[in-house]
């Protein structure tokens, strides 16, 4: 049986790699087996920052929510509480959105909110 080396292959596969690292400073983006490394530990960082996105925007959301309700005069637990006892439905990005751009809106979830307590 004849050897086979599998030449375009491995370029092929080499040249994926390179590509991938491409912008990494020195030999991460020249050399193979560093560019393989870095590679593989950036796809292990943006795949941990995936998840890590989601938990920032709900701590954002959060601490707007809170600010907004502060000046209103309650504390964002007992205004969670409240709107969740007036089936109010809204959720933590919708509630952030409405406390920046809507406060007229805002004040009025506010003023249910102390009506249901």
């Amino acid at each position: 049986m004849p050897r086979v080396k599998g030449g375009p292959q491995t370029r092929r596969r080499r040249k994926k790699r390179l590509k991938l690292a491409k912008g990494q400073y020195g030999g991460r983006s020249k050399l193979f087996r560093t560019a393989t490394e870095s590679v593989d530990k950036g796809q292990v960082y943006a795949y941990i920052g995936r998840r890590h996105r989601k938990r920032d925007f709900r701590r954002l959301w959060i601490t707007r929510i809170s600010a907004a309700v502060k000046a209103h005069g309650l504390s964002y637990s007992r205004f969670m509480h409240e709107l969740t006892k007036a089936n109010v439905g809204l959720n933590r990005k919708m509630l952030s959105e409405m406390a920046i751009h809507d406060p007229e809106g805002f004040k009025s979830l506010t003023d249910l909110a102390k009506a249901a307590a």
